[in-house]
């Protein structure tokens, strides 16, 4: 592994190349990200049964990891060292893809406190038109303006795995690294377990009667009990985002510091799985630990191999 030192970098710390191990391991992380963000967003389309409101914005969440995924496996692969065109574009479109992704993930959060706690089940349609609105519209407003001002360009790996993000040459590159995505990730950090214990406290009260009067399906298909208590994992999503994002937060702060622990092999790799995986990780909570969508996929699987062995 060599270090190349890089003048215009914080604190002048020693910028380390990614070792192959680390490539590999955040490599396999997107790629996984990549396959769980589509079995998601199949699943969705292929059984309209399971299409509560909760899981469309599950959808809108996968749509966003999975471009997430897409454009860090190409960053890592590169592992860029230059602002060449296709790092700014890289880094763009993850820049986008992440920072939607955190509020697609707090959407879930806010959604699912409206329909429990506060017992509305079904928020005005306004309210949806809003959250796309600010889940979209803000990380594209703050994208094509980094962009346009020539933020997003190579940073040297101090706070990324390989892929590009804001320019090490930018001179307010802290301000912009916290526009682009930091801001909104410690934010996250606040209001997700807030909804979170209002949540689980709410259900823990009204245990006995929430199937009763609070179907999270508004569906009377067969499935809709059992496709109701799958939906009720989506409280889990904040602990998964926040086990996985927080790595990135710390290799932030420590780079702030000037400290070489920024360079760590176990640190970069828990920052690169971190950001990669969150597609992955709701895969295997909604998709493979959820018995019937598990059932009809196996069921499917089934099926088309029968077909072509027949």
């Amino acid at each position: 592994m060599s270090e190349i030192e890089q003048g215009g970098g914080p604190g002048g710390l020693l910028r380390s190349d990614l070792y192959p191990f680390e490539q590999v391991i955040v490599l396999l992380s997107c790629a996984l990200s990549f396959v769980g963000s589509s079995l998601i967003i199949f699943t969705h389309v292929l059984w309209p049964e399971f299409r509560s409101r909760p899981r469309q914005l599950l959808l809108y969440l996968s749509v966003a990891d999975l471009l997430s995924a897409t454009s860090y496996f190409y960053g890592v692969l590169r592992n860029f060292d230059s602002s060449s065109w296709d790092c700014v574009l890289q880094g763009a479109l993850s820049t986008f893809s992440n920072t939607s992704s955190f509020f697609w993930t707090v959407a879930v959060a806010l959604y699912l406190y409206i329909i429990i706690v506060r017992s509305q089940q079904a928020p005005p349609d306004s309210l949806l038109c809003w959250i796309h609105l600010i889940s979209w519209g803000i990380p594209l407003v703050i994208t094509v303006t980094a962009v346009a001002l020539q933020k997003i360009g190579y940073d040297a790996s101090y706070v990324s795995v390989g892929w590009c993000w804001v320019s090490i040459t930018a001179k307010d590159r802290i301000l912009w690294m916290l526009l682009t995505g930091k801001v909104w990730e410690m934010l996250a950090y606040i209001i997700l377990p807030i909804f979170y214990l209002l949540i689980k406290k709410h259900i823990r009260l009204a245990h006995a009667a929430l199937s009763e009067y609070r179907p999270i399906l508004a569906s009377d298909h067969v499935y809709q009990p059992r496709a109701s208590i799958a939906d009720k994992k989506l409280v889990i999503i904040p602990l998964i985002f926040i086990f996985l994002r927080i790595w990135s937060t710390v290799r932030f702060f420590l780079t702030l510091c000037d400290s070489p622990v920024v360079h760590n092999p176990v640190l970069v790799i828990l920052h690169g799985v971190g950001n990669t995986f969150q597609g992955g990780a709701n895969c295997i909570l909604f998709v493979l630990c959820t018995e019937v969508i598990r059932e009809r996929l196996l069921s499917l699987l089934c099926c088309y191999r029968y077909n072509h062995t027949a």
